[in-house]
């Protein structure tokens, strides 16, 4: 069975919008474990938008599971990313004026800059992450980083108009899941993905993971957040079926 990883930014967002204490992205957390994930995810930005530095110190004593952090591949996140030791980080690319990750991160040409990166990551055992695009060319980049795994950006499928579309990025993201099996990397998928859009991946085999946050916070709001993850973790268990 793939794992479901949640993403709880979207309760620290909920939070920010008040400069309060509630709600708690740390309960997000708990809950979201209760209903079954495998692993909690959370995106301390540059602006800190949402997620807060001390919200990663306290996640990192009370995740039972596993935590991904995903951060810039700037030097400061990285000092935050050894103190605190979270399981995973995620390289991602950020722009301070975009509502959510747009895209991919460029790995193209930058394999010595992003290896080096990682290294002292890498050498504190916590495993590493590159959010890409299902572009050949950044595969094959992404795995001369040291990276173990990548996360394919599904925004472009999720978000696609048309049938035709939404079928050409799907294609796109099974051929490069194959591609980067085929170089030894684990493959995690994320972006946009929620309780329908996720089915045609059921019969795909070798996906890691899902990391799935915003539809899962949307269904939240209707049914808890303990129900909405254990009904996203029923959906990946029939993949396994």
């Amino acid at each position: 069975m793939p794992l479901l990883s949640v993403n709880v930014d979207h309760v620290a967002t909920l939070r920010q919008a008040r400069l309060g204490q509630e709600p708690d992205p740390v309960l997000g957390a708990h809950e979201a474990e209760l209903g079954g994930a495998s692993g909690i995810i959370v995106h301390l930005r540059e602006d800190r938008r949402h997620i807060q530095d001390r919200d990663v110190e306290i996640l990192r004593r009370t995740v039972n599971t596993r935590l991904n952090l995903e951060m810039a591949a700037t030097r400061e996140m990285q000092q935050i990313a050894l103190a605190v030791g979270p399981d995973t980080v995620c390289l991602v690319p950020e722009k301070r004026q975009e509502l959510t990750t747009e895209g991919g991160l460029n790995c193209l040409g930058r394999e010595g800059e992003l290896s080096a990166f990682l290294a002292p990551l890498l050498e504190r055992e916590i495993q590493a992450s590159l959010f890409i695009d299902a572009d050949l060319d950044q595969i094959d980049a992404a795995s001369q980083t040291g990276a173990q795994f990548i996360e394919l950006h599904t925004g472009h499928y999720a978000d696609a108009r048309t049938p035709a579309e939404r079928q050409a990025e799907l294609d796109k993201i099974l051929a490069g899941i194959r591609h980067a099996q085929g170089l030894g990397l684990k493959v995690n998928l994320g972006h946009g993905l929620n309780y329908v859009n996720v089915l045609p991946f059921a019969r795909v085999p070798g996906i890691h993971e899902y990391s799935i946050g915003h539809s899962i916070m949307a269904r939240a709001i209707y049914t808890g957040l303990r129900q909405a993850t254990r009904d996203m973790v029923d959906i990946l268990r029939g993949f396994a079926d």
